[in-house]
């Protein structure tokens, strides 16, 4: 569906909507960059969506564009107007709500299973993540793609003995896979971030058997929250982590960063047998 619509930058300059620091706004303009990115996730067309802060609308148009229905959680009342008219454009196919995204109950916006597609506002994006990980499983979203800043997207991805590595790989790589689908370059944005920016792509995979996410949790907070220690001591709050760990074969004197994403599962695995967790 092809609709004639007004450049980006003039929508913008007609509502007034400079991009506020305090919500984390980066905006982008390059038409060709965003169609990119709601291509990710694969073919669209008829496909529901859940868009987190689409600001004016440029992530939302090339969404639109690519035959997606469309449901957005937008704070910035100022946006509204816009992303109204941008509805006006697309009838039926855009649904606004103005709202919080860390306080909206998502998944009961849908029906099926929503790709979830979005340039995240920087200083709420992990926060999100991590919830939309914590789900039951299988999980209310068919895929994720997701705009963070470059350091953040290489800790999602990163692999064990890397400086990256931590508790946010573990809780996005054990039951998931994750790859950076492609890197976006700061000069991109208006204004321009301090930081370079990825898009991440996250799609579900089956949860390994017998493992309590609250248990995985525990253990990799633990763990990573002092990672510089060996895990005799790291551990050593977590009741029987210990234990768990000799019948394993996990050397207690190894650091958080050299235990693989399947180490961590096995030891929660064992640990999600007691009722002390």
């Amino acid at each position: 569906m092809s609709v004639a619509l007004p450049p980006l930058r003039e929508v913008i300059q007609r509502y007034g909507l400079n991009a506020s620091k305090a919500l984390g706004q980066n905006f982008l303009f390059d038409s060709q960059l965003l169609g990119r990115i709601a291509r990710v996730p694969g073919n669209l067309n008829g496909a529901e969506v859940f868009e987190v802060g689409p600001g004016p609308g440029g992530l939302t148009r090339a969404l639109l564009e690519g035959g997606a229905q469309v449901t957005a959680v937008e704070r910035d009342r100022r946006c509204i107007p816009a992303l109204a008219e941008l509805g006006e454009a697309f009838p039926g196919k855009l649904h606004v709500i103005e709202g919080d995204a860390l306080e909206v109950d998502a998944p009961a916006l849908f029906e099926g299973k929503p790709h979830v597609v979005a340039n995240l506002p920087y200083n709420v994006g992990t926060a999100l993540l991590v919830g939309w990980l914590s789900t039951q499983w299988e999980p209310w979203w068919a895929s994720l793609t997701l705009m963070f800043q470059k350091e953040v997207a290489e800790r999602i991805v990163a692999a064990p003995d890397t400086d990256a590595y931590g508790r946010l790989a573990v809780l996005s790589q054990w039951r998931s896979q994750a790859r950076i689908a492609m890197t976006v370059h700061r000069s991109a944005f208006t204004p321009p971030p301090k930081v370079m920016s990825a898009v991440v792509h996250i799609v579900p995979a089956e949860a390994p058997a017998g493992v309590r996410f609250p248990v995985l949790e525990a253990i990799t907070a633990a763990a990573f929250g002092q990672r510089r220690k060996m895990l005799r001591q790291s551990l050593k709050p977590v009741v029987g982590a210990l234990d768990a760990m000799a019948a394993l074969g996990i050397e207690s004197s190894r650091r958080a960063e050299t235990l693989s994403v399947d180490e961590f599962v096995s030891l929660a695995r064992v640990l999600s047998q007691s009722p002390a967790l």
